[in-house]
């Protein structure tokens, strides 16, 4: 079944790469000038953060409704998440794509996550900033406070739903951080990668069912998320991402017309250059032991290592010890004192325990020598 599928596939980007509307200019430009129909756009390993590639990825550019990747993630890291409560009125009168939300309903948290994220709800993006900081002004401030953290450097949010406003506007680069981050929240990874989402709201609560707006995961096999956008100003918008054989890169491109096609044709183009390499500890590691009838006792990783590198591209890999200075006898094997973590370029990349590779038993206790010893040691039981 999966076989047939990517000879579908096949045979699309085909028809796409002679097929290119002009109205997008040539959807992809092989060769050294390789490009996309795209004001920009960038293609990121999740895992190491490294670009694969990159169009214009600092343009400063409208992202529409992808900005309800950070509502979304900043919703789903509020306390209570199933907790009720009756929306604010104010909140959900809007413009744009709506969940289906009126006066007077009831709802959670954790649906107006849902509902950004499969019928990119302006109303819920509304509603969850007046509930989580009492205006939709100071959640802004909040989004913008979050993006600093994740050093989105050239990111404005104005609005939680991504309406066109002045000073509202975001990168490629930035969007993709974005996305890193969004995905390992493991509720909004489930949520962004359902095709269709059950959601419970209303006067009274009843369950509904939203379907995702992110055609990308009917189009493409490895697709597992994450956010579509359009206003006229904007264009269309997508942030995607999909994983294969441990692999997981994210897309971005703001203002591509023709958004499907592009993503899938940089994942065919990009999934081949990178492959997951095997990390093993440099050198033994030795735990110094006090009372125990072995000095030192070796430490090995109990879990494997591996980082996806990109072909070509060779970057030294450091490690770091993360153990105490030495253990007390009686140890055994298989006892978890540590962990190993790998660097590249001063980032972690990759982790695993350390357990002690065999049994120390405590040196036996050595008899009192003295009767002022023998008396010291009956007084200490007697206590």
């Amino acid at each position: 079944m999966r076989k047939l599928q990517y000879l579908l596939l096949a045979g699309l980007l085909v028809f796409v790469t002679l097929e290119c509307k002009p109205a997008y200019a040539q959807c992809l430009v092989t060769g050294e000038n390789y490009s996309v129909g795209a004001k920009a756009a960038v293609v990121m390993e999740a895992q190491t953060g490294e670009l694969l590639f990159s169009q214009n990825p600092h343009k400063k550019l409208p992202m529409a409704s992808t900005t309800k990747i950070m509502t979304a993630l900043l919703t789903l890291e509020q306390p209570n998440l199933d907790q009720e409560f009756v929306v604010d009125p104010a909140a959900i009168r809007v413009e744009g794509s709506s969940m289906g939300l009126q006066d007077g309903d009831t709802v959670t948290l954790r649906a107006l996550a849902g509902g950004m994220l499969t019928a990119s709800g302006n109303d819920a993006a509304g509603a969850a900033a007046v509930r989580i900081s009492g205006s939709k002004d100071a959640f802004a401030r909040e989004m913008n406070r979050r993006a600093a953290d994740l050093g989105m450097k050239d990111t404005h949010f104005v609005t939680p739903s991504g309406l066109d406003a002045e000073e509202h506007y975001s990168t490629a680069f930035d969007m993709a951080l974005l996305g890193r981050a969004a995905l390992e929240n493991p509720e909004f990874a489930r949520m962004a990668g359902e095709k269709r989402l059950s959601l419970t709201f209303g006067n009274p609560p009843y369950q509904r069912s939203l379907l995702n707006h992110n055609r990308l995961l009917s189009l493409y096999p490895d697709a597992v998320g994450i956010k579509t956008g359009f206003t006229r100003t904007a264009g269309r918008c997508l942030v995607s991402a999909a994983r294969r054989e441990g692999i997981t890169l994210i897309v971005v491109t703001l203002g591509c017309g023709d958004d499907w096609n592009t993503h899938i044709a940089l994942y065919e183009r990009y999934f081949p250059k990178v492959s997951l390499r095997e990390l093993t500890p440099q050198g033994e590691i030795l735990l110094p032991v006090t009372g125990g009838e072995k000095a030192s006792v070796p430490l090995f990783p109990t879990q494997p290592a591996a980082f996806p590198g990109v072909d070509g591209r060779e970057v030294p890999i450091s490690q770091k010890i993360f153990a105490p200075n030495f253990a007390y006898a009686p140890l055994k094997s298989g006892d978890i004192v540590g962990k190993i973590v790998y660097y590249k370029e001063g980032q972690p990349v990759a982790e695993s325990p350390l357990a002690v590779g065999e049994p120390v038993k405590a040196l036996p206790a050595e008899p009192p020598k003295t009767l002022w010893e023998r008396l010291q040691r009956a007084f200490a039981r007697g206590r």
